[in-house]
């Protein structure tokens, strides 16, 4: 379009255009194309453990393999990640290993809905709070960790999910945590469980007295390096667990 200002008497300058007036209004193309982060495999190659703090990739590729019925979900820390390891008879029959070692509730938390919820079990066992003592992640609070504990608690619940909470088991000591002695905040974190549990009408898995010495300590024999249980520990721990989520998902009869 070409455009002249000439003269008129009366008007002063007057600007005429001739041509079609869309011919100045550029065509919009495609947008283009800006890198981001959104991926449909993230995960492909692996997160660095900081930028995936809660572990979502230890799970990701095999929650998607995963062939349903699900009846039980076990998800925490590594008390849970090596029960499958130490134990594999136990998960039979639908029960699922979603354990990551090192974690803590609000990691476990984190990760919840992708490794629980999104599996559609009848219940689910979380077992966490063990490295949340420890400061795996910091320093934290018993409200830090009771809000982790009923978050998930409340997650599972509004999508028909019955929970068994477990108790943390008992230990004198931490070997990565020497300094550290922490029998008497176990005991105070699992009197919240069970409270929590109870208020709430969920499943309660207590451990924590089938394991605990007069100090609350392990018992020896059921446990290596006085945290972890071994086989001997996760036999103990099977009846309570299967116990509290029979409970939860009565066994059909004939």
């Amino acid at each position: 379009m070409r455009c002249v200002a000439r003269a008129v008497v009366g008007a002063g300058l007057v600007l005429t255009c001739t041509g079609p007036a869309w011919a100045q209004v550029p065509t919009p193309g495609p947008p283009p194309t800006v890198p981001g982060a959104l991926l449909e495999r993230p995960c492909q190659p692996p997160r660095s453990s900081r930028e995936d703090w809660a572990g979502l990739c230890r799970y990701q590729e095999a929650n998607r393999q995963i062939a349903p019925p699900v009846r039980v979900v076990m998800t925490g820390d590594s008390i849970t990640e090596f029960w499958l390891r130490t134990s594999p008879g136990f998960f039979a029959e639908g029960i699922v290993d979603r354990g990551i070692s090192g974690q803590t509730c609000p990691q476990v938390l984190a990760r919840f809905y992708q490794d629980v919820v999104l599996l559609r079990p009848k219940v689910v066992h979380i077992l966490c709070g063990t490295n949340d003592i420890a400061g795996n992640t910091g320093a934290t609070s018993i409200e830090e960790v009771a809000n982790a504990v009923r978050a998930m608690a409340d997650l599972a619940r509004a999508n028909g999910i019955a929970v068994v909470l477990g108790s943390v088991p008992p230990a004198g000591a931490f070997g990565w945590r020497p300094e550290m002695r922490p029998a008497g905040q176990i005991a105070v974190l699992n009197a919240w469980l069970r409270d929590f549990a109870k208020a709430r009408g969920l499943g309660f898995a207590d451990y924590h007295a089938a394991m605990a010495d007069a100090a609350g300590a392990m018992k020896p024999g059921l446990s290596n390096d006085g945290v972890h249980p071994n086989a001997a520990g996760y036999a103990v721990m099977e009846p309570i667990a299967r116990a509290a989520i029979d409970r939860a998902d009565p066994p059909e009869t004939l």
